[in-house]
């Protein structure tokens, strides 16, 4: 087999490859959370593509363990928030899990339509169009994270997580 030159890996790298740091993650809200979904996009600090897990099933059979496909899973989504003066998305995010489990009384809404969204998420190329497109149907926080205050930090954002289930993703690629 020949060694490949650099021009030759060049060549097969289309585009100059992915950018990491090149998305755009659209969370929506239910209407009781009442946020601003631009402003979430544009202060999502990291998130990432979803995954999922093929689960197995073993079946014996004469001293060997055959192998079958099971049920898919599908890893929850974190993203980090930049935390605005204005405690804006925070706020939408508490509102919407208080709405799920209120905090004072242990009630919350029964319908999943009421508190489960799409959100969507796009890879962008260097010119911000969309290579590909994720969109998580049925998605709802179930983690929220604290967000640490400390005299001893200087010339730092405050940030906060938030981790989402779904029930499934589909995806889409544009180019």
């Amino acid at each position: 087999m020949a060694i490949l030159g650099v021009d030759d890996f060049k060549s097969k790298l289309v585009g100059g490859g992915a950018r990491s740091n090149m998305f755009k993650a659209t969370v929506n809200f239910p209407s009781y959370a009442q946020a601003d979904v631009e402003l979430t996009s544009f202060l999502c600090e990291t998130a990432q593509l979803p995954g999922s897990t093929m689960g197995q099933i073993i079946v014996p059979f004469r001293g060997r363990q055959l192998k079958m496909a099971g049920d898919r899973t599908f890893d929850a989504w974190t993203v980090t928030i930049i935390n605005d003066t204005d405690f804006a998305i925070r706020d939408a995010m508490e509102r919407w899990m208080n709405g799920m489990n209120n905090m004072t009384d242990n009630e919350g809404l029964t319908n999943p339509s009421d508190y489960q969204v799409d959100i969507f998420i796009d890879h962008l190329d260097r010119n911000g169009a969309t290579l590909k497109s994720y969109t998580l149907r049925g998605a709802f926080p179930t983690a929220l994270d604290d967000i640490a205050l400390n005299y001893g930090t200087n010339n730092a954002k405050e940030e906060f997580g938030c981790s989402f289930t779904y029930q499934y993703f589909e995806t889409d690629t544009t180019t």
